[in-house]
């Protein structure tokens, strides 16, 4: 059964990034649809297990938003104004909704590398 999932790991001081808000918003033609808008754990994920479900997962293209600036300030890093990275967003597509689809993120606040997790 497919399922959507993200994982986030703080890369500047090497743990998840708890706290960190998401967002998932369904790209609709030009429009943007939000889906949802979660906290991460301390574990970097979400507490509700996977984003969208086998049942909520359809073929389409999707964007995952991650507020990175207000993460790391949270932190108590001090960035410059404007910071870097405000917000990562990332646009993927889901081909087969009976796949397994997982999203991580491995950020600082100057740089971050993302690829389709298992």
């Amino acid at each position: 059964m497919g399922h959507l999932s993200t994982h986030v790991l703080d890369t500047m001081n090497g743990c998840p990034a708890a706290g960190m808000t998401v967002e998932l918003l369904r790209h609709e033609g030009q429009a943007l649809t939000p889906l949802k808008v979660v906290q991460l754990n301390a574990d970097g994920r979400h507490d509700g297990g996977p984003l969208l479900d086998a049942h909520a997962l359809t073929v389409g293209r999707y964007r995952l938003v991650f507020h990175v600036a207000a993460y790391f300030r949270a932190r108590g890093a001090s960035l410059p104004e404007p910071a870097f990275l405000d917000t990562v967003p990332l646009d993927f597509g889901i081909a087969d909704a009976g796949a397994k689809y997982h999203v991580p993120l491995l950020v600082s606040p100057w740089s971050y590398a993302t690829y389709r997790g298992s």
